[in-house]
C-alpha cells in the first residue's frame, strides 16, 4: 500500500459514512443506537381563550398541531397565527362529557340534538376556526360512546371532504374511532396525555411515557395543553429529539403511518337510525 493512501475496503465505508453524513442522516443514525427510532406526533388543546398562550403554541418548533375551540374570542387570530406559521389547525369540537355541572362552552354537541343539530352546530364550529383541516374532541366522555352521534359527526366530517378525525379518548368506551373508521375518515386516538397532572415533573414523565410508547409500538400521540409547566417542557425537549433518536412528525403524517381501515366488522351499523329526526326544529322528547 502506498503511503498516505487508505485501503479500498476502507475507502468504500469512509465514501458510505460521508454520504450518510451530507444527507444529514449520520447524526440520527448514530443517536440512541440501543433504541429503536420513536416516532411522535403532538397536539396542543383548548386553543382560542387565552391570545398569549396561543401565541406561545405557534411558535413551538416542529409539526405541532394546534387545536382551537370553536367561538373563543381568539379562535380566529389564533388559527391564522398557526398556520401561518406552518401548523397544522384542527377544530377541538366541544362534546357532552359524563360529568353533570361541566360546561363544555360554545359549540357543544350533546345528546338531545336532533340531526339537524348537531349539522348547524358543527358547521359554525368550523367556520369559526378558520384553515381546520382535522378534528378531534373536546371533552365527550359521555357523547363519545354513542354510536348514533359519532356516526352523524362522521357524516359531517366525511361531507366537508379531505378532514382528518382525533379520538382524544377521554372515555374508555368511546366508539369514536371505530365509527371514524367505519366511515373511511382518516383517523388515529390519542396515547397519551401530557398534563393532566400540571405538576411539571409528572408532564415530563407523561412525555417519557409518549417515547416509551412510540419506541415500543413505533408511533405514539400526545396531547397537552397550553400550561405554562407544558410549554417549558415542549420548548426544551423539541429541539432534543433528533438527537435522541425521537422523530416528530404532523398528525396527517402519523395518521398515514398508522391507520388501518377495517373491513369486515367496521361497518357503519346503520347507527344513524337512531339519531332523533327534526321535528319543527325541535327534537323529539
Amino acid at each position: 500500500m502506498m503511503p498516505g493512501k487508505l485501503p479500498a475496503p476502507l475507502l468504500v465505508i469512509v465514501a458510505v459514512l460521508l454520504a450518510v453524513g451530507l444527507s444529514g442522516g449520520l447524526k440520527e443514525a448514530c443517536a440512541a443506537p440501543d433504541q429503536p427510532v420513536a416516532i411522535i406526533g403532538l397536539i396542543v388543546d383548548d386553543l382560542g381563550n387565552h391570545r398569549d398562550g396561543g401565541r406561545r403554541v405557534a411558535r413551538l418548533p416542529g409539526p405541532i398541531a394546534c387545536s382551537v375551540l370553536p367561538h373563543t374570542p381568539h379562535a380566529m387570530e389564533l388559527a391564522g397565527l398557526c398556520h401561518q406559521m406552518g401548523k397544522v389547525v384542527m377544530l377541538h369540537l366541544p362534546m357532552q362529557p359524563e360529568a353533570r355541572g361541566i360546561s363544555g362552552g360554545p359549540g357543544l354537541l350533546h345528546e338531545g340534538m336532533d340531526r339537524d343539530q348537531v349539522i348547524r352546530t358543527f358547521h359554525a364550529g368550523l367556520d369559526s376556526v378558520p384553515y381546520a383541516r382535522g378534528v378531534n374532541n373536546h371533552m365527550g366522555s359521555h357523547l363519545t360512546r354513542h354510536l348514533a352521534y359519532m356516526q352523524g359527526v362522521m357524516e359531517d366530517i366525511v361531507g366537508q371532504g379531505g378532514l382528518f378525525f382525533i379520538d382524544s379518548y377521554t372515555s374508555v368506551s368511546s366508539v369514536a374511532l371505530k365509527v371514524a373508521r367505519a366511515n373511511g375518515v382518516p383517523s388515529i386516538a390519542r396515547d397519551v396525555f401530557l398534563d393532566n397532572d400540571p405538576d411539571p415533573r409528572r408532564i415530563k414523565e407523561q412525555f417519557g411515557k409518549l417515547v416509551k410508547i412510540a419506541r415500543r409500538d413505533g408511533y405514539a400521540l400526545g396531547i397537552g395543553h397550553p400550561y405554562k409547566a407544558t410549554l417549558e417542557l415542549l420548548e426544551s425537549e423539541l429541539p432534543q429529539l433528533a438527537a435522541e433518536g425521537i422523530m416528530l412528525v404532523s398528525v396527517e403524517d402519523l395518521i398515514g403511518r398508522a391507520t388501518v381501515v377495517g373491513d369486515g366488522e367496521e361497518k357503519r351499523w346503520q347507527a344513524r337510525l337512531y339519531l332523533p329526526p327534526t321535528v319543527s326544529g325541535k327534537s323529539k322528547q
